[in-house]
């Protein structure tokens, strides 16, 4: 197992996948620098949870019209391209909103109508950016990339809560936005320098299902074994992922803390996030990726309804550390199995798919939770939440990975 791990590090040391790895973190240490002021921002401002939730509902939500779009893109076009158009736009809603905080004109609305920006480009890129790591790596490294491009992200989990914990005190939260803002720069770079050119050819672009610009989906969809993960995210991102964006809700509104407290506990998300992608570094996951994807959801939900019941804050960062390895558990597993197992001329559709149960499933539980929370509470929305997932996993899991026959990977049996 150590060895697997020391090997699975020496992909850091390649040219192409070491240089992306790097710039990633740096832009994801800015988003989660932001990702931390914003929702203490918004609630300083007077914004309620029902608010904070429409924050959230508003970046993710374009997920839902757009992603398959953004899909085709990644299979027909030069990703290089659209990552950089995307990340450009991107950028510049930092940039106005450091504005307006100097200006003293910021308020919620404006907050959620960048993130409404934020979520439209993310839509449209973030296909290009999952398909990134299988095509600068080998077809037997995806699962240890896609491992290893989850640490960073959480890593940055950790460093960027702290960092925004730090500048909040010192600074304010301006300051995260401006970090947010530099942090684009590296790796729309390293997008332009060092990710593979790629110019689909005609044929090969209707080479599924027609010139549909949605072609392929449908043929995702009706495999089983694929949609078996999907649904697991899904479920997972709906009831499950609401926890990290209601957290400061928690921590200001029911334990009374205060900003420090609350990067405390984000960082301890991402803690749990490391140890997990450290877990699968030192274990690929491989035949058994669609079950372990299912048991770490399972925690994942667990988790959810003891948060709830939880009375004291210091029992939240050991919990926080416990969902953010089950999610990236969970997410990472049936991410490398659908990216290792999908046809490759509709692997930005698969890839869309993905985003579209990760990014629109939260999009639509932050909402729903927003709600719940204003009328029964934080407290018992995210029991509500947590029990339902947990029933909601077992019943897929029943009937997409336990049918006489099936393989551990959620594959029918080849006949004898």
């Amino acid at each position: 197992m150590l060895k697997t791990f020391r090997d699975s590090l020496t992909l850091l040391g390649t040219r192409r996948f070491g240089t992306f790895w790097f710039a990633s973190l740096l832009s994801s240490i800015g988003t989660w620098a932001q990702q931390v002021a914003e929702p203490w921002l918004l609630l300083t401002l007077g914004a309620s949870s029902f608010v904070v939730g429409l924050d959230s509902f508003a970046m993710n939500a374009p997920v839902w019209f757009l992603t398959l779009v953004g899909g085709a893109l990644a299979d027909r076009t030069d990703r290089r391209r659209v990552i950089t158009l995307f990340q450009s736009i991107q950028m510049l809603c930092p940039v106005a909103i450091v504005v307006l905080m100097i200006t003293r004109l910021v308020s919620p609305w404006m907050i959620i109508a960048f993130s409404v920006v934020v979520g439209i480009t993310d839509a449209l890129s973030m296909p290009s950016f999952q398909s990134i790591v299988p095509s600068i790596v080998e077809h037997d490294s995806i699962g240890t990339g896609l491992a290893l491009n989850s640490t960073q992200f959480n890593l940055s989990r950790v460093l960027g809560p702290s960092l925004a914990g730090l500048l909040m005190v010192s600074f304010g939260a301006i300051s995260c936005f401006v970090v947010s803002a530099i942090s684009y720069l590296p790796f729309i770079g390293v997008a332009l320098w060092i990710l593979p050119h790629r110019t689909p050819t005609p044929a090969a672009a209707a080479a599924i299902g027609g010139r549909h610009l949605f072609s392929g989906t449908g043929q995702v969809l009706r495999q089983r074994h694929l949609l078996g993960p999907l649904l697991t995210v899904l479920i997972t991102s709906v009831l499950c992922a609401p926890l990290i964006t209601f957290t400061p809700v928690l921590v200001k509104d029911v334990f009374h803390a205060d900003a420090g407290r609350f990067s405390t506990a984000v960082a301890s998300f991402g803690l749990g996030g490391i140890l997990g992608a450290f877990a699968l570094l030192a274990d690929p996951p491989k035949r058994h990726a669609t079950r372990l994807s299912t048991i770490s959801a399972l925690a994942y939900g667990l988790t959810v309804v003891l948060v709830g019941l939880n009375r004291w804050f210091v029992a939240i960062p050991p919990l926080l550390v416990v969902a953010g390895a089950s999610m990236t558990v969970s997410n990472t597993s049936a991410n490398s199995f659908l990216q290792a197992h999908a046809d490759p001329r509709v692997l930005g559709r698969t890839v869309s798919l993905y985003m579209l149960a990760m990014r629109g499933g939260l999009s639509l539980g932050a909402l729903l939770t927003g709600l719940s929370a204003s009328l029964l509470g934080v407290r018992l929305a995210l029991i509500v939440n947590g029990s339902l997932a947990l029933a909601a996993q077992l019943t897929v899991a029943r009937v997409c990975f336990t049918r006489p026959g099936d393989r551990d990977d959620g594959r029918p049996s080849p006949p004898p």
